[in-house]
């Protein structure tokens, strides 16, 4: 199964432990794309929307594309009775939009898993003139917070970690937008930070694609041992969150 697909197997557990974006992030945002009514806006890959209730709230028209079949019908149950609220299942790379334009187009931790061409000329075609392309990211540090829990843990990396599928993500080039015609890049970063329980680290961490395709008895191994490091280090967890926010316009 290819790993943009992956998540569409644990729908319940990545809407609970998939973690949500800061709110200073998503008020820079909407201040600087002009958000609110009148506005047409389109999120691709929503998952279960971690990234969605900021920009719906604003009565925006809201749009998503979401390639999984069981994402899109969490997004369905979640924000249904939203006036407001738009979604289609397909494949961004090869869906039709029509003669739909957008004010913004967003994507928290999805664009990537598009290639790099398609994601950025698709998404420039798609803009109204002067239209917002944001990339939301975040990078978790639980070694700064913990080292001697970080190196337990690495101890069990090393001995179990073996995924069926290697794990090769990370080619894609958020700063390549101006390459596509886009003006005014820049980059936006917001702080925060997450505490978790041994069990909820463990189930935080089922959610991670490359984990997922750890075949057994690794899996469970794994597992063990990232619940009993936390476990020792008095069940608790500490990750100190990096928000990134990248901003690109079209021109007029």
């Amino acid at each position: 199964m290819e790993f943009r697909k992956i998540f569409d197997t644990i729908p319940e557990q990545f809407d609970k432990y998939r973690p949500r974006y800061s709110p200073e992030l998503f008020a820079a945002l909407i201040e600087y794309a002009g958000i609110g009514q009148g506005k047409s806006v389109l999120e691709l890959g929503p998952g279960t929307g971690q990234a969605t209730d900021p920009i719906l709230n604003t009565g925006c028209d809201y749009n998503a594309i979401e390639l999984g079949e069981n994402l899109y019908e969490k997004m369905k149950q979640k924000y249904g009775s939203c006036p407001n609220f738009n979604i289609v299942n397909d494949d961004f790379i090869t869906h039709d939009f029509g003669s739909q334009k957008f004010d913004m187009i967003y994507s928290a931790a999805t664009i990537q898993w598009i290639p790099e061409e398609i994601a950025f000329s698709k998404t420039f075609d798609l803009l109204k003139p002067g239209g917002t392309l944001a990339m939301l990211l975040m990078r978790g540090d639980y070694k700064t917070p913990n080292e001697e829990l970080y190196n337990e843990i690495q101890k069990s990396y090393t001995a179990y970690y073996k995924p069926e599928t290697p794990y090769t993500h990370g080619s894609f080039k958020y700063t390549n937008a101006p390459n596509y015609g886009y003006v005014d890049f820049e980059k936006r970063e917001f702080y925060g930070t997450r505490e978790f329980t041994a069990d909820e680290y463990v189930a935080y961490c089922g959610t991670h694609c490359d984990h997922l395709v750890i075949p057994e008895p690794y899996k469970t191994k794994l597992f063990e041992g990232l619940r009993n490091a936390v476990l020792a280090a008095g069940n608790k967890i500490v990750f100190s969150d990096t928000y990134i926010l990248y901003l690109a316009k079209k021109p007029n």
